[in-house]
């Protein structure tokens, strides 16, 4: 299966459910307590981040899309900062905040990026369903996915009627379950529960084909579409009427912490369908971001870039020859990973070891290193006729199997200034006997605070002088 990255900015989605704050205390541990055998925490970092369905409302904003938000909470700080940072990250809330009571508040102790010890605040809310439905109702037609967020806390009185109402819409209802008694969910479009969730329910799974058959049953019973069963180590299954089982492997490359991976799971899945995508291809998109999110730390949100990122990388076109938007999407994906972008730009007709020098030394400049390279109408222009020796397919091809390169293009002008002014790279660099002024685009790119740097080819190495040389020759 080919995956491809939509576009999530036309994708919007309403999540409704347990909202809460997750605060980190962090801190040096030097010295054990002298009241008690337990480590002493200065604590010197407080950060707060949206938790639960907060935590999927804020995957799907960093995906860029549209993500509107329905919960309860107290009116409380707890509850202020949870909503400030949601808008902040541009997610629209819509909370009930009920007076006198506590914000669900997960405050987890860190040291040395260990979590020492977790310390919850809640109490139970009294929800009061038909406001929490009005605020949906209010919403629907907005939105292209309805996401129910379920941690158990009492934000989901009426699933039954969110469930009803969204379909009476025409909109698709994702369900991240919680508790045993999943009938709560029937009608709904999918489920994703883990696989301990999936087995209090259904009984042990021995086999994956014991798995495939009492999902089903599950699907079957319950009126849903599909259910999406997360395996931890062993990946995810999707499970389809009519349809054979698909297995996905796990994409982690180093797990570091599995917290909120399921609230990743269903907002890239729920995002990926309002954007377009089939079920199993916004599967395979949910999985490479649940591979990004568990090898950080706390519960945190996959970007659009880190996904576009891991989605190039199983491609295998991470690197390579590139359109204009590839190129100026490649970069920005870069840029949001904080990384340095060099461009140079020339003939290339024939590489040789002068060639292969500038470029790795042009690479060091920085961390991604574009060649932009003349087509054949322009190195005609320029050259004179006979030349290019190789076609601009073939001269790109070189260049983009050399391993200081990391991505290629080509442009028809006799300069590549239209390029410049919309890459607007971090360094321009040339090679030959120029000052800084005389750099075709040097302008364009110190406009945008960019730098300019001048690096002598390798002596007597010349594309030029090899052509001659092979003519003399005949």
């Amino acid at each position: 299966m080919k995956l491809t990255m939509p576009r999530f900015d036309s994708a919007p989605v309403l999540v409704v459910g347990d909202v809460m704050l997750d605060r980190y205390w962090h801190g040096p541990t030097h010295r054990i307590s002298p009241e008690a055998p337990v480590p002493v925490v200065k604590v010197e970092q407080i950060e707060d981040r949206p938790g639960g369905a907060g935590n999927v409302a804020l995957n799907i904003a960093a995906l860029g899309a549209p993500a509107w938000l329905v919960g309860v909470t107290g009116d409380d700080e707890a509850g202020l900062s949870l909503q400030q940072r949601l808008n902040a990250a541009g997610v629209y809330c819509a909370f009930q905040a009920h007076s006198g009571k506590t914000t669900i508040t997960k405050l987890r102790v860190m040291s040395r990026h260990q979590q020492l010890i977790r310390l919850d605040f809640e109490e139970p809310f009294k929800t009061d369903g038909d406001a929490l439905l009005d605020s949906v109702r209010g919403l629907l037609d907005k939105v292209k996915v309805m996401i129910l967020s379920d941690y158990g806390k009492g934000a989901l009185v009426n699933h039954q009627a969110l469930i009803a109402l969204a379909r009476e819409r025409g909109v698709p209802v994702l369900a991240d379950p919680k508790g045993k008694d999943f009938s709560i969910y029937r009608g709904a479009t999918l489920i994703t529960p883990n696989l301990s969730e999936f087995e209090a329910v259904v009984g042990h799974c021995s086999s994956e084909q014991m798995l495939v058959d009492k999902g089903m049953a599950l699907i079957a019973e319950l009126d849903l579409e599909a259910m999406l069963v997360t395996r931890s180590e062993h990946g995810m299954t999707l499970l389809r009427r009519d349809e054979p089982a698909m297995h996905l492997p796990a994409r982690a490359r180093e797990v570091f912490d599995v917290t909120g991976a399921g609230d990743t799971v269903i907002s890239t899945l729920g995002t990926a369908l309002a954007a377009g995508e089939s079920l199993p291809h916004a599967v395979g998109l949910s999985n490479l971001a649940a591979g990004i999110v568990i090898g950080k730390l706390g519960t945190a949100a996959v970007s659009a870039p880190e996904l576009r990122r891991a989605v190039q990388r199983e491609q295998g076109s991470e690197r390579g020859v590139l359109g204009l938007e590839q190129l100026l999407q490649a970069v920005e994906d870069a840029r949001a990973h904080g990384e340095r972008i060099v461009f140079t730009n020339g003939c290339f007709d024939i590489i040789h070891a002068g060639h292969v020098g500038y470029l790795e030394e042009a690479r060091s400049l920085g961390d991604r290193l574009i060649v932009a390279i003349n087509d054949d109408a322009s190195v005609t222009r320029l050259k004179g006729p006979g030349r290019p020796i190789n076609s601009v397919e073939r001269r790109m091809a070189v260049l983009a199997g050399l391993g200081a390169v990391d991505w290629v293009i080509s442009f028809a002008e006799d300069t590549p200034e239209a390029l410049l002014a919309q890459i607007k790279p971090d360094v321009l660099v040339k090679g030959g006997d120029y000052s800084v002024d005389q750099v075709v685009g040097a302008a364009i790119v110190q406009a945008s605070g960019g730098e300019v740097k001048v690096l002598n080819f390798v002596e007597s190495c010349s594309t030029t002088a090899i052509v001659e040389k092979i003519r003399q020759r005949e």
